[in-house]
Formats: C-alpha cells, sequence, structure tokens
C-alpha cells in the first residue's frame, strides 16, 4: 500500500482537471462558463448552458479553494455564482430554471429539484470556503422550496416542476430516465446537499430533515442486495430493475458522510453497514478485470458494459471510503487499480480532461463532449480533492 503515491497522483491531476476548466471554458463574450466542447476540446457556439453543469462549476471551484487556496479557484467560483444569479435564478417564482441561452435568457424554466439540490450543495461549499454567511439567507429560501417538493402522504420528494411550481407531467431529467415520479437520483443528491448544508446551518430543522433522509434511503432505496433501486411511483413501489454500478459505490460514501456530519453513533452503524454492503456488491459484481466499474446491469446480467468516466471517479473514493471504515486491503487494492485504469484509459493526454466513456476494451469515444450540462468537473475533480483529504492526515502520520 502506497497512500502518498495515490494522493501525489490525485494531486497532478487534480491540478490538471481544473487548469483544463480555468484555460478553455471560461466564456468571455457573453459571461460565465461555455455550455459544450467537442470531444476535441472545440467549443461548441451556441450550445446552451445547464443549470447543473453551473453549480456543479460552483462546487467544485469553491471545494478547490477550500482544498488549495489558490486566488484563481475562487474567482472562477465567483463567475460560476454570478453566472447562477444572472442566467438561472428565477426572480419571481423562487428556485433555478434548468436551461438557459448563452445570453442569459432561460430557455428551460422548468424547475428540477435534483438541480435546486445541487445548487444548494454548491451554494453551502461557497460558504464553507470564504467564511462568507451573506448566502446563509439564500440557502435558507432554497431549502425551503425543496422541501415543497416533499410528499407528505408517503415521504420524500418528487421529480420536477414547472416555473409556477405546479408538479411537472414530463418529470424525467433525461430522456434515458423513467417518468416516476421519484427517484434514486434525486433523493441522492438531496441528501449531499443537506449533508453540507447542515455544516453551515447546523439547525435542529435541518438535522430533522437530513436524519429524515437517511432513513428514507436505507428503508426505501437501498435494497437487501445493496443495491439501490432506481425509479419508484409515489407510494415508493419500485418501478426499476435496472443496476447502476456508479450510484451504488458513489451512493456508498455519500450515505456514511451524512450520517457522519450528524454524529448519531447508531445512524453511523445503519449507515455503515449499508456502505460495506454497497461496496461488496459493487466489487463482486460490477467490476471488471481491468479494475473499471461497468454501467449497468439487470435481471439477465451486463446489460451496458461500457465505461463511463464518472463511475471511475466514484469508485476510487467508494473504495477508500470502505478500506477507511475496515482496514481490509481488498478495497484498497480495488482503489488503486480503478485508478491505474483511469490514469491509463479514461485521461485524455492529447486535448485534456477525461473521455466521456471509453468502451469494454478500454477504446474511447473520442465523439463524445469533453464539456455539456452533465459532463463537468465535479465528479474527477471531488474524487481528486477526496483523496487528497482522507490520505492527509494517515501520510503525516507515517
Amino acid at each position: 500500500m502506497d497512500a502518498s503515491k495515490l494522493r501525489y497522483e490525485m494531486r497532478c491531476e487534480l491540478d490538471r482537471i481544473l487548469t483544463y476548466w480555468t484555460d478553455r471554458t471560461v466564456d468571455r463574450e457573453h459571461g460565465g462558463f461555455y455550455g459544450s466542447l467537442n470531444g476535441e476540446s472545440i467549443v461548441i457556439s451556441g450550445a446552451p448552458k445547464g443549470l447543473v453543469l453551473n453549480a456543479r462549476l460552483l462546487w467544485t471551484f469553491s471545494r478547490a479553494y477550500r482544498t488549495d487556496r489558490k486566488t484563481v479557484y475562487l474567482q472562477m467560483a465567483e463567475r460560476a455564482l454570478g453566472e447562477l444569479e444572472r442566467s438561472f435564478k428565477d426572480p419571481v417564482y423562487g428556485g433555478y430554471y434548468w436551461m438557459a441561452a448563452p445570453s442569459g435568457e432561460p430557455v428551460q424554466t422548468r424547475k428540477q429539484i435534483y438541480g435546486q439540490a445541487f445548487v444548494l450543495y454548491a451554494l453551502s461549499e461557497y460558504v464553507l470556503a470564504t467564511g462568507s454567511r451573506q448566502l446563509l439567507p439564500d440557502i435558507q429560501a432554497l431549502v425551503d422550496i425543496v422541501e415543497r417538493s416533499y410528499d407528505p402522504v408517503h415521504g420524500g420528494y418528487f421529480e420536477a416542476y414547472t416555473r409556477e411550481w405546479e408538479l411537472e407531467s414530463d418529470l424525467r431529467l433525461s430522456e434515458h430516465d423513467m417518468n416516476e415520479k421519484k427517484s434514486m437520483n434525486t433523493h441522492l443528491h438531496i441528501l449531499e446537499a443537506y449533508t453540507n448544508v447542515y455544516r453551515v446551518w447546523p439547525s435542529s430543522i435541518m438535522a430533522l430533515r437530513l436524519r429524515s433522509l437517511i432513513g428514507l434511503t436505507l428503508d426505501r432505496i437501498v435494497g437487501g442486495d445493496g443495491h439501490f433501486r432506481l425509479f419508484f411511483d409515489e407510494d415508493w413501489r419500485v418501478k426499476s430493475d435496472r443496476i447502476s454500478y456508479g450510484h451504488d459505490i458513489e451512493g456508498s460514501w455519500l450515505l456514511y458522510e451524512a450520517a457522519e456530519a450528524l454524529g448519531d453513533t447508531e445512524l453511523i452503524a445503519l449507515a455503515k453497514k449499508a456502505a460495506l454492503a454497497m461496496a461488496d456488491a459493487t466489487l463482486a459484481e460490477g467490476v471488471d478485470r481491468d479494475g473499471a466499474l461497468w454501467n449497468e446491469a439487470g435481471p439477465e446480467g451486463l446489460i451496458d458494459t461500457d465505461k463511463d468516466w464518472w463511475p471511475q471517479a466514484e469508485a476510487v473514493v467508494g473504495f477508500v471510503n470502505a478500506w477507511q471504515m475496515t482496514g481490509d486491503d481488498r478495497y484498497w487494492e480495488a482503489a488503486w487499480k480503478t485508478w491505474s485504469f483511469i490514469r491509463t484509459s479514461v485521461v485524455d493526454r492529447e486535448h485534456g480532461e477525461w473521455f466521456w466513456k471509453v468502451d469494454a476494451s478500454g477504446v474511447p469515444y473520442k465523439e463524445e463532449p469533453k464539456v455539456s450540462e452533465w459532463k463537468c468537473p465535479y465528479h474527477n475533480g471531488r474524487a481528486c480533492m477526496e483523496i487528497i483529504e482522507r490520505l492527509g492526515p494517515l501520510i503525516q502520520e507515517a
């Protein structure tokens, strides 16, 4: 085991990722950031700008500034914050639009709760990074908006609303999703956001909301086989039999992190048990011999053997988290093997950043974008920063 080597390599990769975004993605004509760059890192003129991309950029550069106090990271975070305020914030009905034109006019005014959650995640990270409490009222107001989507009968959160906060008929995040009223994905990222909000606003009401969401995740979303259930109807009947290995391993460490933030020993024990079950299921079923995670499986076995960039990033963190909880070297070896795959097959040495995905043999899909409403430095940048932070004390002790 060489923790210092992994930490050093991921620090170098973090610098490379963040340099790409600072050098290539700033939209100096319209403000903010470009909405899309193709596989060769060429700007796609006129591409719309997504809420998720911009919220994740605010989160990434705020966290980067907290990790390494470089002025450029703070400047990039402030640029992203300004873009959210200018192009996405609804001054009439509250919340944030889903999509904006390059010039800043809203082009999709729907309110996805998933998107609101990422804004919360980002705003709270900016507060953590800067120490400024100026955004706290905005955070509190947005929590109240997210809570509008809470189902008082069956619990949990509905997926999407119109600009005026009427429940949408098409609830999907993307064309690949099912049109159901509740999803694992939205609940996972509300959990992630509320964990961070609790760090800057540790009120009794936020503790209650976070505790409730952890309990709901354990009771309704994590299955007995160590896999997330993905889609549900209003009263939590499961509507999908698909397995997403990337979400399983990502959810394992986010769930444990949420329980740790609350500091409840009983809840931590329950979250640890679930997190290890999820890490074990992923390791047993979802990892190829080269160390990479496959995308999806179903009752019939593997149904998507491509290897997207983001599950690989989450696997490094998830397996290191399992190793920290147990000391079991199987998890450390899995994390290192996944990182080795990323380094050799996913990082694009020619055009920068990471390929969107590679096939089962490790051949990249070079036509896929480097920047889009979904492709951003959140997963890979966060993985680097998590490893830097997690392994730092261990290396100092050694």
